[in-house]
């Protein structure tokens, strides 16, 4: 148990050290863009020293170090800065997108699991039958499909052929169906790919040829000794998909209309609104962080091998 707290303290300072990098990073590249923010939302007409007025007021005027740490120790407060293009508090403008972004990400993320994992573990024990070639071919497919064009073809078939579900926006439940599809048809391959593959290694392992000799049933074989071990990576991988799935949701956002922080992320970015994207990229950055963090210490948690690792490393 001491070397898991150790483990896990070490992992969480490397993860605070990872999410200073990737805000200093994001920061600077942010500054360097070509443009100026300033300049796209004044009038022509605005005089140089409004404009530099503006600036001042937004703190653009000082170097990139100085407003780097302004922005630092604002977030150590809770102040993401007001959006430079509607004057909103940023962190006003998240809490009333990050509900949707959620039940769109977390939805897709737990509809696939749910069916990705029977699904891989029934190809994987029909391996090389009619049904696990079906099953790989159709997952192929779906992963080829980029999200934009998957979103655009259910929207042609489901909303402007059939009229059965809502174009864009948010409606209701019914509204989820069609951005929920795009995310999930794609990502539920990769899982179905990773379960069948983890499960048809474990299933060579040793232990699970010593179950076999002592007569117990299929069933239970294939739940307690091949699907518990082949689980480690999957269970890692789910902790690691879900800040994906969020920043990957610009795409489905924004053919959709969806209301949430990925539409706001496209918006922010296409008029140069820096005080937002820096927000949306942070808490990415840190979900992002906070996940692979979690994920390393339930794989820890989960397979003996590395805690014997550890052990062996402190002696």
């Amino acid at each position: 148990m001491n070397d898991l707290l150790e483990y896990t303290i070490r992992r969480l300072i490397q993860g605070i050290f990872v999410v200073i990098v990737v805000t200093a990073i994001l920061f600077i590249i942010m500054q360097m863009m070509p443009g100026d923010p300033i300049q796209l939302i004044s009038s022509p007409r605005v005089s140089q020293e409004k404009i530099d007025e503006l600036k001042e007021l937004w703190g653009l005027d000082k170097p990139i170090l100085v407003q780097y740490f302004y922005w630092i120790s604002n977030l150590l407060r809770g102040d993401f800065g007001r959006s430079i293009t509607t004057g909103q508090k940023v962190i006003d403008l998240l809490k009333s997108r990050l509900p949707y972004t959620l039940m769109l990400s977390g939805s897709a993320l737990l509809i696939n699991y749910i069916i990705a994992i029977p699904l891989g573990l029934l190809a994987a024990y029909k391996k090389d039958t009619i049904l696990d070639k079906v099953l790989v071919i159709i997952t192929v497919i779906f992963r080829a499909i980029p999200d934009f064009w998957l979103g655009i073809l259910l929207i042609i078939i489901f909303s402007v052929s059939l009229k059965l579900l809502p174009v864009s926006g948010y409606s209701g439940l019914e509204s989820l169906v069609l951005p929920l599809l795009t995310m999930t048809l794609p990502y539920l391959a990769s899982i179905l790919r990773l379960t069948r593959s983890e499960v048809l290694e474990v299933i060579r392992e040793k232990h699970v040829s010593t179950a076999y000799a002592k007569g117990l049933k299929m069933k239970v074989v294939l739940i307690k000794h091949i699907l518990r071990n082949a689980l480690i990576p999957v269970t890692v991988m789910f902790f690691l998909s879900f800040p994906w799935l969020i920043g990957g949701s610009v795409i489905v956002e924004s053919i959709f209309a969806w209301p949430g922080m990925g539409r706001l992320l496209w918006k922010a970015i296409s008029t140069q609104d820096f005080p937002i994207v820096q927000g949306i990229i942070f808490i990415i950055a840190l979900l992002t962080v906070t996940c692979n963090t979690a994920g390393d210490i339930l794989t820890a948690f989960l397979d003996p091998r590395i805690r014997a690792e550890m052990k062996g490393e402190r002696t």
